[in-house]
């Protein structure tokens, strides 16, 4: 990143542990709130990703940065025996836990506290490992796309679905009105939490996308790296294998 970003800027707490109290704040209308923020492409952007995972016949799944669950609930598709969803935001967890309660999925997805950063799973655990909007959340970013690597099986698919900034007009423009005006306003209505939404705009507009984000990737050590970006390069798709 080319700066870092934290949610409370007068916090003399690490970017993890903001990040996680920001998440447990927001955590109760997040899921309404997403929606209305990206006009509801978030739920096409991982139907995407789960098809991309689908198409490899997975076994077993983690998804970090899960959240409220949301792709991990819909990874049940793929008919994979073992889904992980792990978060360092317990109250994101609890929501989830909640949703996956409801849907009888509880014997199908298990959802745990814990950091992107020092995963609690042995080397080559997952055939696939995915994370939607969550590493440009992480403290560390190569640390944790290391990590990412370690628990990832040979020949296994990671994919990250990320926000990015339009680099044609007149969406760059649009995008940037949206995000910097736009977006915070709608958070702070809706939200207890004044800083989260901005937080969320400005880290995505400091998240090395595309090309650059592709690069670390091959630097950790991923291959068959490709970018897909979506809806205007407003987020983009990236998938590697190990």
């Amino acid at each position: 990143m080319s700066k870092k970003v934290t949610p409370y800027k007068d916090s003399k707490l690490t970017k993890k542990k903001q990040v996680e109290q920001m998440f447990d704040n927001i955590s109760g209308n997040y899921d309404g709130l997403n929606r209305v923020i990206s006009l509801g492409t978030d739920v096409k952007w991982r139907k995407k990703v789960v098809a991309m995972v689908e198409a490899t016949n997975p076994d077993s799944i983690l998804d970090i940065a899960t959240g409220t669950g949301d792709l991990a609930i819909q990874m049940v598709k793929t008919g994979a025996k073992r889904i992980v969803g792990l978060d360092l935001s317990e109250g994101m967890l609890k929501v989830g836990r909640k949703k996956i309660a409801d849907k009888n999925l509880s014997s199908k997805i298990e959802m745990i506290q814990g950091d992107s950063e020092n995963l609690p799973f042995e080397e080559n655990s997952f055939d696939a490992i995915t994370v939607a909007f969550g590493v440009r959340n992480f403290e560390n970013l190569e640390k944790g796309l290391e990590e990412i690597y370690r628990v990832l099986k040979p020949g296994g698919i990671f994919v990250v679905l990320e926000t990015s900034v339009p680099t044609k007009f007149p969406y760059k423009q649009g995008y940037r009105l949206y995000s910097n005006l736009i977006l915070p306003v709608i958070g702070k209505i809706f939200s207890k939490d004044k800083d989260a939404y901005s937080y969320l705009s400005e880290s995505a507009a400091n998240f090395p996308y595309g090309i650059a984000f592709n690069n670390i990737l091959k630097k950790i050590g991923f291959i068959e790296v490709e970018d897909l970006p979506q809806t205007f390069g407003v987020s983009t798709i990236y998938t590697a294998s190990k």
